[in-house]
């Protein structure tokens, strides 16, 4: 093996769980944009073209999502919709944690991608 081959993997893309994230009990189910301005379409792409970039992504839409939920469950709980306020609380917590998350995986990679491109071939 080369040092420039690519490492295989042990498990495809598909393998990886998924992990389905629901509103709070009362509101209506979260619905995605049918395109977010400033993003390029998504074209055909086969599953096991780019698995990391897809975990990646899918990471990416879990913290959208938590997101989402928690700025619902706010504002329910601002319009007095009977929704309790431990939930609230939580869903904000889990939305804040995950994009925590999701910023120290962002600053690993540039610091591993900073690493490599110092090394010296």
């Amino acid at each position: 093996m080369s040092p420039l081959s690519p490492i295989p993997l042990t498990r495809s893309a598909a393998d990886w769980p998924v992990r389905r994230v629901d509103g709070p009990p009362g509101l209506p189910p979260l619905t995605a944009p049918a395109s977010t301005p400033g993003t390029a379409p998504a074209g055909p792409t086969s599953p096991a073209a780019d698995p990391f970039g897809q975990l990646l992504q899918q990471f990416v839409s879990e913290v959208n999502q938590h997101q989402q939920v928690a700025a619902q469950t706010v504002q329910a709980l601002q319009q007095g919709q009977p929704v309790p306020l431990h939930q609230a609380i939580i869903a904000m917590e889990e939305a804040s944690v995950s994009f925590q998350l999701m910023v120290e995986v962002r600053n690993k990679l540039l610091e591993a991608y900073q690493e490599l491109m110092r090394l010296q071939i």
